[in-house]
């Protein structure tokens, strides 16, 4: 696919993406085609290209099994992208608690260098392009694009006000495109094989296939690739076995730690962008977290408050002061001691963080509690005083 990419322009590059309809697999989904667009047409003279594998949300792997067990194709399309919106340097920035994927992108990057297809002239295509690695220290927040940027640049991991926007000024102020592992790996089938086989998988509205990450009380939890459309009934049953143990379905935390619970009556809608936004459910990066009848939801909602309240970067208050408030309520509910107005409460501060935050984590750090409360709002009630 690489060495196709080096004997198209940048724009046949970039039509063929478009075509596709590849949407991004990091959670916001945008069109993967617009974006290289949009960075290409600013003309400037120095760009940048960026693999995101910042991978630290609760019930997420994908990322890290693609770049431990296909670390070439993660190399691929991030230089692949690279050719088509003009960029001669890339950062893959991987999560600091990685250490195997790390060694393995090393080790392919090594590999590519040393067949020459990194440096200057590429195999006499007139590219240049290098690629370095940069590691997180732990921090949730640089999984968010601007924050990233910062990191990289050697600041403190915080996001920046948008607009603008990365595409027009991203990493150090040039225009930068940044992609998801998972994203960038869908990129070499395309060029290879062509959009059109790209789209007979999926549906129209979510073209190609979707890797899934399964954990919980499931038979087998792991990495399911399947295509859009795919019902979340099969995906559970079928495929990871059903529940384990002598319980029912409970419930399906769809999206991860920023995702929304899904119950018995969601089962059979189809996995795509467009039908689990029907149903206020959001498909992020992929994340099935399976919990059967006798699981205490209070408590794995605890757990959720507890991590966004330890990630929060601080630096806007309404998920400084929100992820805090929201997980000390989540822990009076979840010892049985609720208070009167703890439901409101925690609504008001849902509602203002989504609406309030600069940035998706606070955006979303109550989307799995203000989803319990339309679901289960019985648990909330308990032993109320």
């Amino acid at each position: 696919a690489y060495m196709k990419a080096l004997s198209l322009s940048p724009g046949e590059i970039i039509n063929m993406i478009k075509s596709s309809g590849l949407l991004g697999r990091g959670g916001a989904a945008f069109p993967t085609g617009e974006k290289w667009q949009s960075c290409a047409d600013t003309g400037a003279e120095r760009k940048y290209v960026v693999c995101n594998a910042d991978e630290s949300e609760p019930g997420t792997f994908k990322d890290r099994i693609l770049m431990e067990r296909d670390p070439h194709r993660v190399i691929e399309g991030t230089l692949i992208a690279a050719r088509a919106i003009g960029a001669s340097l890339g950062y893959i920035y991987i999560r600091g608690e990685y250490p195997s994927a790390l060694r393995s992108i090393e080790a392919a990057l090594h590999d590519a260098r040393q067949e020459g297809y990194l440096g200057t002239n590429v195999l006499n295509s007139g590219f240049d392009i290098e690629l370095e690695i940069r590691t997180g220290a732990g921090a949730y927040i640089c999984g968010e694009e601007t924050a990233l940027f910062e990191s990289i640049e050697g600041h403190r991991g915080m996001p920046r006000i948008k607009p603008p926007f990365p595409t027009t000024y991203g990493l150090f102020g040039k225009p930068t495109v940044i992609n998801n592992v998972e994203t960038l790996c869908n990129v070499p089938f395309i060029l290879e094989l062509g959009p059109d086989a790209y789209r007979r998988f999926g549906t129209s509205r979510s073209p190609g296939s979707k890797l899934f990450c399964l954990s919980g009380d499931i038979l087998r939890p792991g990495l399911y690739e399947v295509p859009f459309g795919t019902s979340i009934r099969r995906l559970i049953y079928e495929m990871a076995g059903g529940i384990k143990g002598d319980g029912e379905l409970g419930g399906v935390l769809v999206g991860g730690a920023a995702g929304a619970f899904a119950t018995r009556d969601h089962l059979d809608i189809p996995l795509t962008f467009e039908d689990l936004a029907g149903c206020g459910l959001p498909l992020g990066s992929g994340v099935l977290m399976v919990f059967n009848d006798r699981r205490d939801i209070r408590q794995v909602l605890l757990g959720l408050g507890r991590f966004f309240a330890h990630e929060s970067c601080g630096k806007c208050y309404p998920c400084q002061l929100g992820t805090h408030r929201q997980h000390e309520i989540l822990a009076r509910i979840a010892a049985g001691e609720t208070r009167s107005g703890d439901l409101d409460a925690l609504k008001d501060i849902g509602w203002t963080m989504s609406d309030a935050s600069i940035c998706g984590l606070g955006q979303t750090a109550a989307t799995a509690v203000l989803s319990a409360i339309e679901r289960w709002p019985e648990i909330f009630y308990s032993q109320t005083r």
